[in-house]
């Protein structure tokens, strides 16, 4: 599932504060070693906290949040709006490949193959998990 969701980016000296709106959420941008965060820095930060947020609405087995619609926010009213500029801009997240990015854990499974493709697969040094991983992605038509 891809949601889109309105963000107020407000520009303040050597950072990009971000809001949004709909789910509640304040964060910032700061690129480290730079005089000033980057708005390219800010869509990722405003990504990661909508990603998370909608991921643990799901699964705690609530309705992720219908955003509104960008017409509908007005700036005035963000937090930072007397901090300095702000803009509204959309920022979308595919909620799949998101998930599918954090749960990198690895699980076990018990996997029969004959005796003589095993020795095969040994003699190759051929890595028996990562095959499986990249067959079953291919099957599925999924990456990482």
């Amino acid at each position: 599932m891809k949601v889109t969701y309105p963000v107020i980016f407000t520009d303040v000296d050597t950072n990009i504060l971000i809001e949004i709106p709909d789910l509640g959420i304040l964060t910032e941008a700061n690129e480290e070693g730079r005089p000033k965060g980057s708005i390219a820095d800010a869509i990722t930060m405003a990504r990661d906290a909508i990603g998370l947020s909608c991921i643990e609405a799901e699964d705690d087995g609530k309705e992720v949040v219908h955003p509104s619609e960008i017409k509908d926010i007005d700036v005035s009213k963000g937090t930072f709006f007397e901090d300095g500029t702000g803009i509204v801009s959309l920022v979308d997240v595919d909620l799949s490949v998101y998930r599918r990015m954090l749960d990198n854990k690895m699980v076990r499974r018990n996997v029969t193959l004959p005796n003589w493709l095993n020795q095969e697969a040994e003699k190759s040094h051929i890595n028996v998990s990562k095959v499986l991983q990249e067959a079953l992605m291919a099957r599925l038509g999924v990456s990482r």
